[in-house]
């Protein structure tokens, strides 16, 4: 059993890899997220709602940023980092973005609320993207226990396919490994369940979610979700 489940989540792998071999980078996201933030963004939210982005794992701040495009464009808000020396580069990336500031500090479920008060995150605020490559789900739950954004995109482990139920145990001192990190899609959808969100489409390893009370949302299950964001795209 231990074999063929391995042998299934190699074969996932390699439908990313050729995704990626298959996909033309553009602008600064991964595989176009930002183009998909731009599109909710515009189907969404509404003109007057503030334009307020949270980076939780921001990296250098350009390099496979999802937000980048929006603080360009004149949205403000902030990018959190753990890395040290990323998080001088994200200085130096957002030292001419009015209203963006560049955080050092490793976002834990214990911190997280605490970090986003301290620089007036609003309740409401628009976008959110999350990756940290460890405990993203619990950082998630907590957020969301106090916090309601409008746009969220968030790295799930791709490999582990719906119906499987996966999620790394909470432990700070967690070191990434091969396959088994963050967790799945379909716990994923439980917590959005939870939290009145939905899933509203998934890019390969980022999903995209939205509170179900906006307009115009167009939600998917999980297994939908995936196979048209992950397994048919490869």
């Amino acid at each position: 059993m231990a074999k063929r489940a391995q042998q299934y989540l190699n074969r996932l792998g390699l439908h990313l890899q050729r995704a990626k071999q298959r996909i033309k980078q553009s602008g600064f996201s991964n595989f176009g997220e930002e183009q998909i933030l731009e599109r909710f963004v515009a189907e969404l939210l509404p003109a007057s709602h503030s334009r307020v982005a949270v980076d939780i794992g921001a990296g250098d701040g350009v390099r496979g940023s999802n937000t980048y495009a929006l603080f360009r464009a004149g949205w403000r808000g902030l990018g959190i980092e753990g890395d040290e020396r990323r998080a001088r580069r994200l200085a130096r990336t957002y030292k001419n973005l009015p209203g963006v500031e560049a955080v050092h500090a490793l976002v834990t479920p214990e911190n997280v609320g605490s970090l986003l008060r301290e620089h007036k995150v609003p309740r409401d605020f628009g976008v959110l993207s999350l990756d940290i490559d460890s405990y993203d789900y619990f950082v998630l739950a907590r957020i969301l226990e106090s916090f309601r954004p409008r746009i969220v995109v968030t790295e799930i482990n791709e490999k582990i396919p719906p119906p499987v139920r996966f999620v790394v145990k909470y432990d700070p001192a967690f070191r990434l490994q091969h396959h088994f990190f963050g967790y799945s899609i379909a716990s994923l959808e439980d917590l959005c369940a939870r939290h009145s969100y939905a899933l509203i489409e998934l890019e390969y390893n980022n999903a995209f979610l939205a509170p179900r009370e906006l307009r115009g949302l167009r939600p998917l299950d999980a297994p939908t979700a995936y196979r048209r964001g992950y397994l048919e795209r490869a």
